[in-house]
């Protein structure tokens, strides 16, 4: 156990006594703490899953097949209508400066509501869509194909990844690196040999993680679990015997290459009979920005100076799944269908529908106290800072916290 300063006091790092009353009866119990990126204490949650899943009340599992399409008819028609406009109008602008900020707009606006489909999808692949599993996989295996997105490798990946949230060796994506690792990778063997990433190292970086994450961690399984000896390709998510998934997943795997070769048909057919311009500024850019959207989400969603990581031996469920942190996005919070407002829930009950996660939420976090994570802070504001100050992890007795090199926060121990 080790002593740590924080505002001026000290703090034994590794375990705090909370005291319970029972009337007249005083109990003392022990709870395991470690001090995350900015000298903060973290207690480690002392709740079950029974006592979060009993606050959430038996109406908010309730799913309607109509309420869940009109989402997928209103994202639909927004993406037509802002195609038509922009298609028609766009081009008969006065100059070619009003035309970019207009195609800018454009490309910006579809994304969004793609992204939006990508949600649905992803309420498919959870059984939150509807009640009936073969309409959950149709809708979400097409819906998900038309964003290049495998939908079955999707959902079974995820599947484990909601299972063993913040689990070090079990977690299927957004696993951090240890301190070991760090090192290993920047080929030193003392974390004071790493140079401070640059602001401008960190951008270019940041953009490529934005833009190119997506279509990396589909092809490599990039920041999954390793899988020594099996090379890139074969872990990737368009392999069907890739170790991600099960054997008996193999022929979905296959359906889902199948939907993106349809999809790829589709926006090849649409450039024979449209053209170079419409498809690329209707189809391809916004499917960019969509993939950009996606990391973007799930990086906050899983990663903050804050947020801890565990071994085997301390991981649970419910710790595992309070490892994660509810966001606002603003407006785009809700063209997002909740998707960062309530993802904490999310974790903890994936089936519940996106349309009444904010009322569960708000019966979870009674339960939750202080272990509940919300932050109004700018995204963008936090992705930075998150992207700097959340490098690798350290090992506090199992409990593993963000650390870096970018002298932000708490130093790191260099064993």
């Amino acid at each position: 156990m080790s002593k740590v300063t924080v505002s001026g006091s000290e703090i034994l790092e590794g375990s705090t006594k909370t005291v319970r009353r029972s009337g007249n009866v005083a109990s003392f119990k022990q709870q395991k703490t470690a001090i995350d990126t900015f000298g903060n204490v973290f207690k480690v949650p002392d709740y079950s899953i029974k006592d979060i899943l009993d606050a959430i009340p038996k109406h908010c599992y309730e799913r309607s097949l109509v309420k869940s399409m009109s989402y997928v008819v209103r994202d639909i028609v927004a993406i037509s209508a802002i195609a038509y406009v922009g298609l028609t109008y766009i081009p008969l602008l006065p100059n070619e400066f009003l035309r970019f900020a207009a195609w800018s707009a454009y490309v910006f606006s579809i994304s969004c509501f793609g992204f939006g489909i990508w949600i649905l999808g992803h309420e498919c692949g959870h059984s939150a869509f509807s009640n009936y599993g073969w309409v959950n996989d149709t809708v979400g295996w097409v819906l998900h194909s038309l964003v290049m997105v495998p939908y079955f490798s999707w959902k079974f990946s995820h599947a484990k990844h909601h299972k063993a949230t913040g689990h070090m060796t079990r977690d299927m994506v957004f696993v951090p690196y240890t301190a070991e690792e760090f090192k290993e990778k920047h080929q030193v063997t003392s974390l004071h040999d790493i140079a401070e990433e640059t602001p401008i190292y960190s951008v270019f970086a940041l953009l490529f993680q934005q833009l190119g994450g997506l279509s990396l961690y589909l092809a490599t399984n990039a920041t999954g679990q390793p899988y020594p000896g099996v090379s890139k390709f074969f872990k990737s998510h368009y392999w069907p015997s890739s170790p991600v998934f099960d054997k008996k997943d193999y022929w979905y795997i296959v359906l889902s290459d199948l939907g993106i070769l349809a999809t790829l048909t589709s926006v090849y057919t649409a450039y024979k009979v449209f053209g170079f311009w419409p498809t690329f500024i209707t189809w391809f850019c916004p499917w960019i920005l969509v993939n950009h959207w996606l990391v973007f989400v799930t990086f906050l969603q899983h990663t903050d100076s804050s947020m801890p990581h565990y071994d085997a031996q301390e991981w649970t469920f419910a710790k595992g799944a309070a490892a994660t942190i509810d966001r606002e996005f603003g407006i785009l919070g809700i063209i997002f269908h909740d998707i960062i407002e309530t993802h904490v829930l999310h974790h903890y009950v994936s089936r519940i529908p996106f349309y009444h996660a904010r009322e569960a939420t708000e019966c979870i976090k009674k339960v939750m106290g202080e272990h509940y994570r919300h932050t109004d802070e700018n995204m963008w504001v936090s992705l930075w800072k998150t992207w700097r100050s959340c490098q690798f992890v350290e090992n506090h007795d199992g409990v593993y916290m963000f650390r870096n090199c970018n002298n932000v926060g708490v130093k790191p121990k260099d064993t």
